[in-house]
């Protein structure tokens, strides 16, 4: 059997518990901050015992989460967060690896809503890694109904999996200003050579942008009110604040934090990042419409 332990309670912490149970082989043990009455919840002490472990923990709190709990023993981790911390811009890949060995870490990318893994349903990923014994193991973690990949590309993975984030909250404005699919399309198109733009500065390979953490992700989170960050950009284009927003939401919305942060990249780069300077903008108070104007005629 391999013991699995997932850390992080969220919806994708436990959608991806559920998934792993599929498996015969796995017996999946789950941990976070408030003890939870679901399924196999453990202490974290037991958790970190185990030697493959799963990080469910949001991309804003992950460097805070191992500087204070993290015990390294050999683990190997799959990382399943999405995003770049805003207060840094660092990518998950530099704050992970001053904690846990490179070659025994992984990242999970693709298209995946948290709810339609609960139901069983079919879908595809990615498991990237510097070691691909690593990613082809992880991979193995899956049940049937989920296809997995592995992929060496883990910059090309990670800028994917959070610019994503943002494009999908530039959607979600669109929706909510009633602009139309002729402009969800231009957008989510143009997006997607956005977020290739950026890769390309952090040396990610161009296929990765066509498969299924680029494209695949991209088409899923901004076209979907399933979407968290696309549900943001509704409520900023119906005028709410932030923390309205937030409220509501009652959940994580990895592309606010990465929207500051491909901000902060951008200026210090001089990469050219219209759509994520919008979102950035609007984030800050900008009018929306004010926004598509400057989009159109810039």
């Amino acid at each position: 059997m391999k013991k699995i332990g997932v850390i992080g309670a969220g919806k994708w912490g436990q959608a991806l518990a559920f998934a792993f149970r599929q498996n015969p082989e796995n017996e999946v043990y789950i941990t976070s901050r408030k003890k939870r009455d679901i399924e196999n919840f453990v202490s974290l002490e037991e958790i970190l015992k185990l030697e493959y472990l799963v990080m469910a923990i949001p991309a804003q709190q992950v460097a805070c989460w191992l500087d204070e709990n993290f015990i390294y023993s050999g683990q190997k981790v799959l990382v399943v967060a999405k995003g770049i911390e805003a207060s840094t811009g660092r990518f998950l890949n530099e704050i992970f690896s001053k904690h846990v060995d490179p070659a025994n870490l992984a990242f999970l990318s693709g298209p995946s809503f948290a709810a339609e893994v609960m139901q069983g349903l079919p879908c595809a990923l990615v498991v990237n890694a510097e070691n691909e014994a690593v990613a082809k193991y992880f991979g193995t973690f899956f049940p049937t109904l989920v296809r997995t990949y592995t992929s060496c590309d883990v910059m090309g993975a990670e800028v994917a999996g959070a610019y994503k984030n943002v494009i999908a909250i530039a959607a979600g404005i669109t929706e909510g200003l009633g602009l139309g699919h002729n402009a969800a399309a231009s957008l989510i198109s143009r997006g997607l050579i956005e977020m290739h733009r950026f890769g390309k500065h952090y040396g990610a390979e161009d296929d990765t942008f066509l498969g299924l953490s680029g494209a695949g992700d991209l088409f899923l989170t901004a076209s979907s009110t399933m979407s968290r960050n696309f549900r943001v950009g509704l409520g900023l284009a119906a005028g709410k604040s932030q923390s309205v927003i937030l409220e509501e939401l009652g959940e994580v919305a990895e592309g606010i934090g990465t929207a500051y942060a491909l901000n902060t990249i951008a200026l210090d780069r001089d990469i050219y990042l219209p759509i994520a300077a919008e979102v950035y903008a609007i984030l800050e108070g900008k009018e929306p419409l004010k926004s598509l104007q400057d989009l159109l005629t810039r």
